[in-house]
């Protein structure tokens, strides 16, 4: 307690010039807590964009070829065919599910007087584990569903609230789509994320792909398929297995690579990953840059300090204080001033962000709930002591350097 007593009483010497010190490494706390909840919440705002999608994942469809291969020439049209599922999921190593899809735009919905157009998508029931379908009422559609093309759909959460204002569940209600009646089996909850596959899940109807085949009168043809890799395995090898039997299946020449369009969630993972990566070492940077500076405040002012306190430093070394009960001094007060800007930077920072969070952010935004967490909160708590101590090094050899026949004759 005494030791403790001796650094408040040094530092509130002067309070005036301990307080415009440690403002300087407050107010680098304060920033670099900011800095570290803005990137939090920029970070949660792009990845709840892709909310619900499978991102071990990759998706693709037919296009027409570029390079003339066995006889047929460049510019040639096909298509995916139901048969080709099959190949794919018995040959494709690494493959967790492949969910296919095909597309019936612009349909007129109608139940009761309410009508309005939608699209409806063909699914298989893997299509929940491409695309995380969470319901509010009712099933998914299954295998039974898939088999005897019932015409059942599952509707999106604006296409419930538009047909059906009255709410409640509307299973087994009867939609008019178009001139075919289907049975409503299930209602998706609103859509989170921004990737809209085949359109925005709120705002269209999934029904059996065997269904949706045969009323659109285009037999086996399937418009997309998206294939999930199993979790040690990469989406890109999966990518190009499936490319390449698609390929020879259809006598497509190997080294097409416009005959099948697709898009890579792995690799827009991956992108991600390198983006927080780089936000996190910048927002880093540049915080500890600032603290760096608020520290180096610190170790000038202990200088003076030092300086100041020649004197009483000569008598100590005279009565027999150690170099080592000396520098411990110094750096003990040079840490606490440090630790006690840093800990009010702390908790004005995670107050900042907390109020940002209810107030600064609305749920259209990109930032999603910038907060800090609480082992980035200790690990900068841990780099303030450091600080601290680095910062009262200097002081402290200047400390040691006094001799005490030349501190007790100065005046």
């Amino acid at each position: 307690m005494e030791f403790l007593n001796e650094i408040w009483s040094t530092i509130s010497r002067n309070r005036s010039r301990s307080l415009l010190t440690a403002f300087g490494v407050f107010w680098g706390m304060l920033m670099l807590m900011v800095l570290i909840g803005l990137g939090n919440g920029l970070t949660k705002g792009i990845y709840s964009q892709v909310d619900g999608f499978a991102m071990n994942s990759c998706l693709m469809g037919s296009a027409q070829t570029s390079i003339p291969y066995k006889g047929f020439q460049r510019g040639r049209s096909w298509d995916i065919q139901t048969s080709d599922l099959e190949a794919i999921r018995q040959q494709v190593q690494g493959l967790e599910c492949v969910s296919p899809q095909v597309w019936q735009d612009n349909t007129t919905v109608s139940h009761g007087d309410k009508h309005e157009s939608y699209g409806i998508i063909g699914v298989e029931p893997d299509y929940t584990k491409a695309i995380r379908t969470d319901l509010l009422y009712g099933r998914f559609i299954n295998g039974i569903d898939l088999q005897e093309k019932r015409k059942v759909c599952v509707i999106g959460n604006e296409v419930y609230n538009v047909l059906f204002p009255e709410g409640g569940d509307v299973t087994g209600a009867r939609l008019m789509c178009g001139s075919i009646q289907y049975t409503v089996i299930g209602v998706r909850t609103k859509n989170t994320g921004s990737v809209n596959i085949g359109g925005d899940p709120d705002k269209t109807l999934l029904a059996p792909m065997t269904t949706i085949q045969q009323v659109t009168n285009i037999g086996d043809v399937v418009h997309m398929i998206m294939a999930v890799a199993k979790p040690d395995v990469s989406a890109t090898e999966v990518d190009k297995q499936i490319k390449a039997i698609l390929k020879e299946r259809h006598q497509i020449s190997p080294d097409d690579e416009k005959a099948v369009w697709g898009f890579n969630a792995g690799e827009e993972l991956k992108a991600l990953s390198y983006l927080k990566l780089g936000l996190t070492a910048l927002i880093w940077l540049i915080g500890l840059g600032t603290l760096i500076s608020g520290a180096v405040g610190v170790s000038n002012i202990m200088l003076v300090t030092v300086r100041e306190r020649t004197k009483e430093i000569g008598i100590r070394r005279a009565i027999g204080a150690s170099p080592w009960l000396i520098a411990r001094q110094i750096i003990a007060e040079s840490t606490v001033l440090t630790a006690m800007a840093g800990v009010a930077g702390i908790m004005a920072g995670v107050g900042a962000m907390q109020l940002a969070g209810k107030i600064l952010v609305n749920p259209e935004s990109f930032m999603k709930d910038p907060q800090v967490s609480l082992g980035a909160a200790t690990a900068c708590l841990a780099v303030i002591m450091v600080i601290g101590v680095l910062a009262g090094m200097l002081p402290a050899l200047r400390a040691l350097k006094i001799k005490p026949i030349e501190a007790l004759s100065e005046e």
